[in-house]
């Protein structure tokens, strides 16, 4: 078990008080370490993770995990009331490590002793307990990277522990409060999400908490919940009791144990989420300790209820044991705000905030929960004509009438004390149904349980039609955004969007979304054509259109090609919409305040705060520009306003004088903010700062793009960039890797000035190959090994693309022979090189005969090597190659370690071994039963759950 330390005196007074309290302290957790971040970009793209895309670049992989673990001490935040205690690793995403219900003495969110992470996380590293935030997608990309954080007292006596980070694909800011009040054990989740670019992206936010279970342990839904659903809806079952197989587990053949709420009855891995309720809550109640946990969350906005868990069986118990050392099972009971299914996203608008709360709150002895809201929760049930009621409540209340009433009738009547740990239950003889019952506790809560009718099965989802298939371009477009939308990892909105214009080329929500598609790219002059061509059609009959999305695109195109007067008119007419009114007068007073035009700043930005006062982007602005007029209080006041609003925001910490973050993604985030709007001296001394800042473990390295972004800065201001561009060719190359269009201006603009820049044409490759332009990728990569360029990442990006742009297998493979020249030590060379071989049909023997045995270091290319090794006849080897080793399966990737042992058992005539493998493969049989990946014609399953084929080199078969 996890010791906590005890507060500190002064503050343990406090807490005797009945104040709430907090503070930093590290704690010290058995850990076991990630492997190291691999030096190679790993695109991803054609990955299928969650539902939706396993893309991870410009995040650096890691593929493996420390087998021994070493005492580490973890940055934490104890926050504690009489109640309640909590403590949050800001290092590991800012998740809830421990919520302890100090009255029960009961861990109501799952406490793990240990750091152990498994390979499930987006970048490789995840692990389970407490609670997860998960944004913008599942699981949270920065799970294992650390956020800023901040202790805040409110004048109300509340404290609240902030986490703030910028997500490392959009760079959108994500920033969760976790808060506490006097007398109360209500946990209140409030959450900032806010959109700090200019253009619109996706989202979605589930709160991911694990409860630790047994036989006894029940999750709860709604008493309204008759449906739940699977990843993407392509399943649905009946719930709480199966009325169909689902997962594969053929429920209804197992009376008595045809129950999902039950942990017990669940034998695979399993995903269930709520389809329609008309109620906030669930949760789980563990019926040996009397003791559980309810969330609460606005259903209008927060409907997602879900369970997952691994499953009640060997396979289950075997991914619980590589995630924890002595703790687990559990199961997570996700809370999803703006979404109700995994994938589900949402869209946030340029500058948007979204601002919402959750809430959870342990109690005690009363069974599984049948209504609650924030104050109180209560279970009614009648059996075997007895009457079961009972209240649990949030804060102290003192002579709360509880009445039981059946119709006019009070059945039963009590005036109680309660309070947190100290719930109201009773039971008396009772001869109707449970609906017939109304039970009123005081003012804060009233149920009569649901006498309801049937309701039919929800529909499943179902596959799109072939774009040529598709009945009408409005259909088309509806089915491209909604690929869009939820990243779909398989299927791309191109062929749909392109057939809309194929019907009719001057389609103009085809071509503004093509056109948005292509400004991501960087491909400037292809976005402008394509949205001129969508104001052509929308100025047909209508010189001033409704929709001013495509003036506003418009007006991003220009800023990035150097037009900022035709710029500045687009954004001005985009802003007669009211949709980019906020937006667009943004853009505008960033042009100005760039152009030192201070009124006409003042008056656009203000008018930016009138339609969006939440947007941070703005309220930095403002303090910059009131600096800039001398108005020293005025700025002042602007800026204490707004750190009060979110007092980790890096921009704002800067101009306060305190230190913007300690991630150098942030400081180059906010270096180029100031750039943006005329901060030049700022800006460079921030790029500075960034290029001689350590970088964060798992979060690549953005030295050397500091300093190509410092450059191009300085190119732009007239200042000499030639000792920028010098310290960059000589800056870290290993994980830079740069993404984003600020790092592709950058790049294009030192290439512009010498393109034998072979370091630039390098990093330009790996960003154009993260958006999708691969042939341009390979180009740059080739031009960089002619300029003499041995990097082996430079090398194998080659032989990557090559592959995947040409088919040409043979050339990739000589590319793969010059890089390992470099670095013969390199697993992961010697392992693609051979993946790569055998698609190209090299024999068994050829592929045996080159690869060393230190390079097995990799359990991918080990396994590979033990069928290799059974390909020739040498399969007792590969018993003992299986055996020799611990592995480390990664979630998705089940089931080949497995099958590499009972093959070689087979083969080596040890078949009654092949039922019996060791437990260093860290895999049993019993896998979950999925859908088929790729269809018998090659074409893949739009519902995908798994494609690990595809990862590296797609397209190239074997």
């Amino acid at each position: 078990m996890l010791t906590l330390p005890s507060a500190p005196p002064a503050l343990a007074t406090k807490l005797a008080a009945g104040q709430v309290i907090a503070w930093r302290e590290p704690i010290t957790i058995p850990t076991y370490e990630p492997g190291e971040p691999d030096r190679y970009p790993m695109y991803l793209d054609e990955r299928v993770y969650q539902g939706s895309s396993g893309a991870v670049y410009p995040l650096p992989f890691i593929d493996s995990i420390a087998t021994e673990p070493v005492e580490r001490e973890w940055d934490a935040l104890h926050l504690e009331n009489e109640f309640v205690r909590l403590v949050i690793l800001p290092e590991l995403g800012g998740r809830i490590h421990v919520g302890f219900d100090k009255v029960a003495g009961y861990d109501f969110f799952y406490r793990n002793s240990v750091i152990k992470p498994a390979l499930v996380g987006l970048a490789g590293p995840w692990v389970s307990g407490g609670v997860e935030f998960n944004w913008p997608q599942h699981h949270r990309p920065a799970t294992f990277l650390p956020t800023d954080s901040h202790i805040e007292w409110g004048h109300d006596d509340s404290v609240t522990v902030w986490c703030s980070d910028h997500d490392p694909f959009d760079r959108m800011k994500g920033m969760h409060g976790i808060r506490l009040r006097p007398g109360s054990a209500l946990i209140e989740l409030a959450a900032r999400l806010h959109n700090r670019t200019s253009e619109r992206h996706t989202f979605l936010w589930w709160a991911n908490v694990a409860a630790a279970v047994h036989d006894d342990y029940q999750s709860f839904f709604p008493t309204d919940v008759h449906w739940v659903a699977d990843h993407a809806r392509r399943a649905i079952t009946a719930f709480p009791t199966a009325d169909r197989p689902y997962y594969g587990v053929d429920y209804p053949a197992r009376p008595g144990a045809d129950r999902l709420d039950w942990y017990r009855n669940i034998t695979v891995p399993t995903s269930y989420m709520v389809t329609s309720t008309q109620d906030d809550f669930f949760g789980g109640y563990d019926h040996r300790a009397g003791a559980g946990f309810v969330h609460w969350a606005d259903r209008n906005i927060a409907p997602g209820k879900k369970q997952w868990t691994w499953g009640n069986a060997p396979f289950g118990h075997a991914w619980d044991a590589h995630l924890t050392d002595e703790d687990g099972p559990y199961v997570e009971l996700m809370a999803g705000v703006y979404t109700d299914n995994q994938p589900d996203f949402s869209f946030i608008a340029p500058g948007e905030t979204k601002s919402f709360t959750q809430y959870w709150y342990p109690y005690q002895g009363i069974g599984v929960v049948h209504q609650a809201n924030r104050d109180a929760a209560v279970h009614l049930s009648v059996e075997g004509g007895v009457a079961r009621l009972g209240a649990a409540v949030t804060r102290r209340h003192s002579g709360v009438r509880v009445a039981l009433r059946r119709g006019s009738e009070i059945h039963g009547e009590w005036t109680v004390d309660v309070a947190p740990g100290h719930p109201f239950t009773a039971e008396l003889p009772f001869d109707g149904e449970a609906h017939e019952l109304r039970l009123v506790v005081g003012v804060l809560l009233e149920w009569q349980p649901r006498l309801d009718a049937p309701t039919p099965p929800p529909a499943v989802a179902t596959e799109p039609p072939e774009p040529s298939q598709v009945a009408s371009s409005d259909e088309l477009h509806l089915i491209a955004t909604h690929l869009e939308q939820y990243r779909h990892p398989t299927r791309s909105p191109l062929p749909y969007l392109e057939e809309a214009l194929r019907r009719d080329p001057g389609d103009a929500r085809a071509l503004v979304s093509l056109a948005w598609r292509s400004y991501r790219a960087g491909r400037y002059a292809e976005a402008l054509a394509g949205v001129d061509a969508a104001l052509a059609r929308q100025r047909l009959y209508n010189s001033n259109p409704r929709d001013g999305e495509p003036a506003y695109l418009r007006g991003l195109v220009l800023v990035r090609l150097g037009r900022r007067g035709d710029a500045y008119a687009s954004f001005a007419k985009s802003r007669w919409n009211a949709e980019f009114r906020h937006a667009a007068s943004l853009e505008m007073a960033r042009l100005d305040a760039a152009s030192c035009r201070t009124a006409e700043a003042l008056e656009n930005v203000r008018e930016a705060l009138r339609f969006d006062a939440d947007d941070l982007r703005a309220r930095t602005l403002l303090v910059v520009l009131l600096r800039r007029e001398h108005r020293w209080f005025d700025a002042a006041v602007a800026l204490a306003e707004s750190r009060a609003l979110d007092p980790l925001d890096a921009l704002l910490r800067f101009l306060d004088g305190a230190h913007p973050s300690d991630d150098p993604t942030i400081l180059l985030d906010t270096a180029t903010e100031l750039a943006g709007i005329g901060e030049l001296d700022h800006a460079l001394a921030l790029f500075d700062a960034v290029a001689e800042a350590e970088p964060v473990p798992g979060a690549g390295d953005v030295r050397t793009m500091a300093l190509y972004r410092r450059a191009h800065l300085a190119r732009l201001a007239g200042l000499d960039a030639g000792p920028d561009l010098e310290r960059a060719r000589r800056a870290p190359v290993d994980r830079a890797f740069p993404h984003g269009l600020d790092d592709f201006d950058a790049l294009v603009a030192a290439l512009e000035g010498d393109e034998s820049d072979a370091r630039a044409h390098s990093l330009l490759g790996c960003l154009l190959y993260g958006a999708g332009r691969r042939s341009e990728a390979l180009r740059h990569w080739l031009r960089a090994l002619e300029l003499g360029d041995e990097n082996p990442v430079t090398l194998r990006n080659a032989a990557l693309a090559t592959v995947v742009t040409t088919g040409d297998a043979e050339s990739g493979i000589d590319l793969y022979e010059r890089a390992l020249a470099v670095a013969p030590t390199d697993a992961r060379l010697w392992f693609e090189s051979d993946q790569l071989l055998a698609r190209a049909g090299a024999t068994p023997a050829a592929r045996l005969a080159r690869v060393p045995l230190a390079a097995l270091s990799r359990d991918d290319l080990a396994i590979e090597y033990a069928g290799l090794l059974v390909d020739v006849d040498r399969a007792t080897e590969a018993v003992a190659l299986l055996e020799s080793r611990p592995f480390q399966p990664w979630e998705g990737g089940e089931g080949r370690a497995i099958a590499a042992w009972e093959r070689a058992c087979v083969a080596s005539g040890q078949e009654s071994r092949a039922s019996h493998p060791p437990a260093s493969l860290g895999e049993v049989r019993g896998e979950p039963t999925t859908p088929t990946a790729v269809r018998a014609d090659g074409s893949v399953d739009y519902f995908a759950t798994s494609l690990p084929e595809r990862l590296l080199f797609p397209g190239v078969g074997r």
